[in-house]
């Protein structure tokens, strides 16, 4: 089995395989809460405590002074909430309590986390024997062992999300894009610095993705600013706790809201706009925003969101901002509600910059493939446009799920190392790959997107074996192969009959 990108397997599969044994009843999309919660409780706690230490160190009486935790990004942890006390009650029946109570304190001392964090570990249906069990795998934690605390607690916070993500199936569409397109994603615009913005944010994985390319690339995180909004208020939730787990300070509104009823940036212009917007929403109510001064290329229609999500995000890039937006494959080429007349616009004004097809079975939601589409407001390609087929890239991780493998000479730097030879003006097309067309040979397609149209097919190798031995090589091995059949077969009967039951 090839290598998951979510996260390196070990020591976050042990947390997530220890926190799985308390769930009991709880459906998976609640339970979430509980085990996310408990990661960031440990992550602040042991953010605090070296703090605490260090100014105890120091000797100036400053360990209980809260500024001195704010001024280095840090939250405070008032004493009742600290991570000792909830050791202490491990073994308690007042466990769950013990954490809601901390919750609570944390989120009173702490404005940014205001009704963020979740409060319910007291609840009767969470076993708190289990309880007990997790909260003593997190005290015994030896961080040298596996790194800094907050590495080991933001990627096994990203690996449970992907195992939330694969127990919920379509449900986790909501709030998990798999790390491997949001690579690609980020590896295509590379977001150094400058305004990054997701108008459907999920969990956050964009911008963390973004923070680790950064770090990656020994760059500064502090040159980018974040900003996004879900309407989901347990996904935006968990989205604040995952960026703040990653020590990235986001603007996403002062609360869950609508984006296109209730943008929470209305004048932004961003430099960098990464987004898995819900796919083929339907009655998200065009009816009541039919005049909205987004829709530049056309009113979308009622019956499907998709192009209101890519005029959003275009309204919002700066004057030489880059888009990436993940999309079902339906949009490449519909016609219905004027889509296809949208299309055809967004290609005249020279915004699509490149189109790459994605292997189907990379989601846990859905089976079906999707497209990312890249916009780009200053495109180096004038009248240009990259075609890239990659629908027969990726590994099978799983019996249902696929991968793009990850590494310099993998499938996601192919991808993004033909953007750049194609911006940087010296790809040469690659028949069946990928292909470099003007907007007059879209326009002879009828501004049909779908990159087969434009790559071709690949040229088969030839096959120097001449038939006849070919032939005869195939059907010697399937006689050996009915031979065995047949002896294999014959071991069934006598097996069956010495316990009585003969064919």
């Amino acid at each position: 089995m090839a290598k998951l990108n979510t996260a390196d397997i070990g020591f976050e599969d042990q947390i997530w395989k220890a926190a799985d044994k308390m769930r009991g009843n709880i459906d998976a999309s609640e339970y979430k809460s509980v085990v996310l919660g408990l990661i960031f409780l440990k992550y602040i706690s042991d953010k605090f405590e070296a703090r605490y230490q260090a100014l105890v160190d120091e000797g100036e009486g400053f360990e209980e002074d809260k500024d001195e935790y704010t001024a280095e990004n840090i939250f405070y942890v008032p004493t009742e909430a600290r991570w000792s006390v909830i050791a202490a009650a491990a073994h308690t029946p007042e466990i769950g309590t013990t954490i809601d109570n901390a919750m609570r304190a944390i989120e009173k001392e702490n404005r940014r986390l205001k009704d963020i964090l979740p409060k319910n570990f007291a609840r009767p249906e969470l076993d708190k024997r289990r309880l007990g069990d997790v909260v003593d795998l997190f005290t015994n934690i030896k961080m040298h062992e596996h790194g800094d605390s907050k590495d080991i607690l933001g990627r096994a916070y990203e690996y449970c999300l992907s195992k939330f993500a694969e127990a919920e199936g379509k449900l986790a569409g909501e709030f998990y894009t798999p790390a491997c397109i949001v690579k690609t994603l980020v590896n295509v615009l590379e977001p150094y610095a400058g305004r990054v913005y997701d108008p459907c944010c999920g969990s956050g994985g964009m911008f963390v993705q973004s923070a680790k390319f950064i770090e990656s690339h020994a760059g500064n995180i502090n040159q980018i600013s974040v900003y996004g909004q879900d309407s989901n208020p347990t996904t935006w939730k968990m989205a604040q706790m995952n960026l703040a787990i990653r020590g990235i300070e986001a603007d996403l509104g002062q609360y869950n809201a609508d984006t296109f009823f209730n943008d929470c940036h209305p004048t932004l212009k961003a430099d960098f706009v990464l987004a898995n917007p819900p796919f083929n929403l339907s009655d998200w109510g065009a009816d009541k925003l039919a005049d909205d001064v987004r829709w530049k290329f056309g009113t979308p229609p009622n019956g499907n969101a998709n192009f209101a999500w890519i005029q959003h995000i275009i309204h919002h890039l700066a004057p030489a901002g880059r888009a990436g937006v993940v999309l079902a494959n339906g949009s490449l080429s519909s016609q219905s509600g004027g889509e296809g007349e949208i299309r055809r616009k967004l290609v005249e004004a020279d915004l699509v910059d490149c189109i790459v097809a994605m292997p189907s079975q990379l989601f846990y939601t859905t089976p079906i493939p999707v497209s990312i589409w890249f916009f780009n407001k200053a495109k180096r390609q004038k009248g240009k446009t990259l075609f890239i087929d990659a629908r027969n890239l990726g590994t099978m991780v799983t019996r249902k799920l696929r991968e793009l493998t990850d590494g310099t000479q993998g499938d996601i730097m192919r991808i993004a190392n033909t953007y750049k030879a194609f911006t940087d003006g010296t790809l040469s097309d690659e028949k069946g790959f990928c292909a470099v067309v003007d907007i007059q040979k879209i326009a002879e397609q009828d501004f049909i997107l779908t990159p087969g149209r434009y790559v071709g097919i690949a040229e088969q190798e030839q096959d120097a074996e001449p038939f006849e031995e070919k032939m005869q090589r195939l059907t010697g091995e399937l006689a050996t192969l009915f031979e065995q059949s047949h002896t294999l077969e014959n071991e069934i009967k006598k097996q069956l009959e010495s316990i009585g039951y003969k064919l």
